[in-house]
């Protein structure tokens, strides 16, 4: 069996199930792990899919997402390989995609064990006072997240309160709006827009009663084997937070 990877969450999670041998094609932005990310044949990016590559790797199967990568593209693999396409949504979506993945690939027994130890994680997970937060994931435009994405579910499961819970998909807004959200706390991520110490001060000027916050994003957006460790990187977050 032959399988390429569109997304590097679930390039991550076909490491944890061991698969190695067959996994013959990664995005360029699998850094995780190193070992495959230096290895392993790239094949473009989620959103721009080296489509020649992909089929000269003849693929049994493409593992995809709905949110992620571009529907055409998707389509086209579709014509030469079977495509394993996950929609995930919030934490009980990502619980049986894994199960899905596993059953699929042929490791229902490792893809079982990293589900029972994310349910173990999360259940130890300890709420934190209902914070007003706000999760930014760019700039300009000035967008965060709405109630329906799995990062608002990663939110909430903490006690903290998305101060955007009632919009759909990923709002964008001017600086005078967010302003009037009065948040508590603002999350820079990582991802998709690279955040850093540098712009801190832009949102601190603009709100100067929230503590700023950067934060690795795919602990909020990685749906798989990375909800394993999860729970315990929120825990140091709010430990952080309440620290300052």
């Amino acid at each position: 069996m032959k399988i390429i990877s569109a997304v590097p969450s679930l390039t991550e999670l076909l490491y944890h199930l061991g698969l190695d041998e067959e996994v013959v094609g990664i995005t360029q932005f699998c850094t995780d792990p190193a070992s495959w990310h230096q290895h392993k044949t790239r094949i473009g990016g989620p959103k721009k899919l080296n489509l020649e590559r992909i089929q000269s790797l003849q693929p049994d199967w493409i593992i995809a997402s709905k949110e992620e990568n571009i529907k055409e593209q998707i389509e086209h693999c579709a014509t030469f390989a079977k495509i394993l396409l996950t929609d995930v949504c919030n934490y009980e979506d990502a619980l049986a995609m894994i199960l899905e993945v596993g059953k699929t690939f042929n490791r229902a027994q490792q893809a079982l064990n990293i589900h029972n130890k994310i349910q173990a994680a999360f259940s130890s997970l300890q709420k934190q006072k209902s914070q007003l937060v706000l999760y930014m994931i760019w700039k300009n435009p000035l967008m965060s997240v709405g109630g329906d994405s799995f990062i608002h579910d990663m939110l909430q499961r903490c006690g903290w309160h998305n101060v955007l819970g009632e919009k759909m998909r990923y709002p964008s807004f001017s600086e005078i709006e967010m302003q009037d959200l009065q948040p508590d706390v603002v999350f820079l991520s990582s991802e998709p827009y690279p955040f850093e110490a540098k712009h801190i001060a832009y949102f601190q000027d603009l709100l100067p009663e929230a503590k700023i916050v950067l934060v690795e994003g795919s602990y909020f957006t990685w749906y798989g084997s990375r909800m394993m460790h999860a729970p315990a990187y929120f825990q140091s977050i709010q430990a952080q937070i309440n620290s300052d």
